[in-house]
């Protein structure tokens, strides 16, 4: 196998990437002059030295000396009353976009397809219920759930729902589900801010 398919298998692995759009990338890569060839490649091998996972919310950032916290978990002037979890860090975008929402996040790290009960195992299941008893010390109220309008995304909020059973019953909590507003088979990543704002609005 030749580098150019190697590249092109690479590409392909990318959420979203079929074997055409991974072609175009790598005849891309080809056009550009070296220098940037050089840069991309810097940037990628250095990824993961500065970019770290945030302890708290688990979302990607860059690291600035030895936090363990993101800029948002760490934010005194967050509204710690509110939890939101999203399937994944690239979520977080258009919320944070919109305006509509200043409380806390938690990236749970997937979802739970309908007919794939096993990618279940793959969550941050036990670091949900953690954070959730944690943040009650600081008074937390209520969590949103805010994933896909789609079944995939339905069966991730039923399997949330029963995981946090306790610690919602304990603790008086409310549960709503950010979806109202989103059309049928919306992914939070590309909802712009008007979209997100009606869906916040209209959340229960």
């Amino acid at each position: 196998m030749s580098n150019l398919d190697k590249l092109n298998t690479y590409f392909e692995q990318f959420p979203g990437v079929g074997g055409r759009q991974a072609r175009r990338f790598s005849f891309h890569i080809l056009t550009l002059p070296k220098a940037d060839v050089t840069e991309i490649a810097r940037l990628i091998t250095s990824l993961q030295d500065n970019v770290t996972e945030c302890h708290s919310c688990h979302r990607f950032f860059s690291q600035n000396g030895k936090a363990t916290e993101c800029n948002i978990c760490s934010d005194p002037n967050r509204d710690t009353t509110e939890l939101l979890v999203v399937e994944r860090d690239s979520d977080i975008i258009p919320i944070e976009r919109s305006g509509v929402y200043n409380g806390l996040y938690f990236v749970l790290g997937g979802k739970v397809p309908l007919l794939e009960s096993k990618e279940a195992n793959k969550l941050r299941s036990g670091a949900l219920r953690a954070i959730v008893q944690d943040r009650v010390k600081s008074g937390l109220k209520e969590i949103v759930l805010a994933f896909a309008v789609n079944p995939d995304g339905e069966n991730t909020t039923r399997y949330i729902e029963k995981l946090l059973q306790t610690e919602v019953e304990e603790n008086k909590l409310t549960v709503s589900q950010l979806g109202r507003g989103l059309s049928t088979g919306s992914e939070l990543e590309y909802a712009d801010p008007e979209t997100i704002k009606s869906a916040w609005k209209n959340r229960g």
